[in-house]
């Protein structure tokens, strides 16, 4: 099949993980009942951001991949037989932490993970102090509805990341996202930030000819310091938007889409046929100096 409904569910977080869970549960639940195939979830959403302060108690929070939290998820997607992307704290050994989405089908089988790549490092996201960089490479994962590519958050500022998610076979891109505004900035500053960041992954949707779906949280978290600026989007093959979440409420919502554009995109504005594969050697450099 080539049409399919995408589930998007932005929430704000609490500082009990249960009671995240079964938040994230009862929308999943909700957005099947509109008629969702693929729901997405939020980047870390069983918890508030934690990455806001470098504290080591906040390790606990983390969990094995497959663990309790896939097993619930997996219980529910074989019950509502749709597919749930869940992104989660992963332990993966003691003294090694991983950002990390699981894939879960719609018969709750559990379909493997990918572990974010890139690991940001800024004021109130102190990310590289609880996570190591991800070793499975990207990935994609063949779902009953479709075929999936995940990336997680910093993933979205670079190309090079969604470019090759989609040339290994990628139909859809999702990004599960926690970004926010410091609640200290000015309203032009917000709105540059937010449309940039909209725009990169807009971009990634032409460069590569197929659907993007970003999936932030919402809420004032960090004692009110820092604003989750939600606005979760779908963006057609050639960046359109199809939809596009607020910025400070609660939603979930069902776009259906057609993967099938993607050729006719493909087609008509042939990125991928002219792509010049012979001269982009330089591309893993971490700099060119002249001399």
């Amino acid at each position: 099949m080539s049409k399919v409904k995408i589930g998007l569910v932005q929430m704000s977080c609490v500082a009990d993980k249960a009671t995240n869970l079964q938040k994230a549960m009862d929308k999943t639940r909700e957005a099947a009942g509109k008629g969702a195939q693929i729901v997405c979830l939020q980047e870390l959403f069983t918890s508030l951001y934690f990455c806001d302060v470098e504290d080591y108690a906040n390790f606990s929070l983390a969990e094995s991949i497959p663990g309790p939290s896939t097993d619930a998820l997996g219980k529910l997607a074989a019950e509502l037989k749709v597919v749930i992307i869940a992104s989660l704290f992963e332990k993966r050994a003691q003294g090694i932490y991983h950002n990390t989405t699981a894939v879960l089908d719609a018969d709750g089988a559990y379909l493997g993970k990918y572990r974010k790549m890139h690991i940001p490092d800024d004021p109130a996201f102190y990310e590289k102090f609880y996570f190591t960089p991800g070793d499975l490479g990207y990935k994609i994962f063949k779902t009953k509805y479709a075929t999936l590519g995940v990336l997680i958050c910093w993933d979205q500022w670079y190309p090079e990341a969604s470019r090759i998610t989609a040339l290994m076979g990628a139909e859809i891109l999702f990004y599960p996202t926690a970004i926010g505004w410091a609640t200290s900035q000015d309203e032009a500053t917000n709105e540059e930030q937010y449309n940039a960041w909209q725009t990169i992954q807009r971009s990634h949707a032409v460069a590569n000819g197929v659907h993007v779906v970003s999936v932030n949280r919402v809420g004032f978290e960090q004692d009110g310091a820092m604003k989750f600026w939600g606005g979760s989007f779908v963006a057609n093959p050639f960046g359109a938007l199809i939809y596009k979440a607020s910025h400070d409420q609660e939603e979930t919502t069902v776009v259906e889409i057609d993967t099938a554009e993607t050729d006719r995109y493909r087609t008509h504005w042939p990125f991928m046929r002219d792509r010049r594969i012979d001269s982009y050697q330089p591309i893993t450099k971490r700099y060119i100096d002249e001399d």
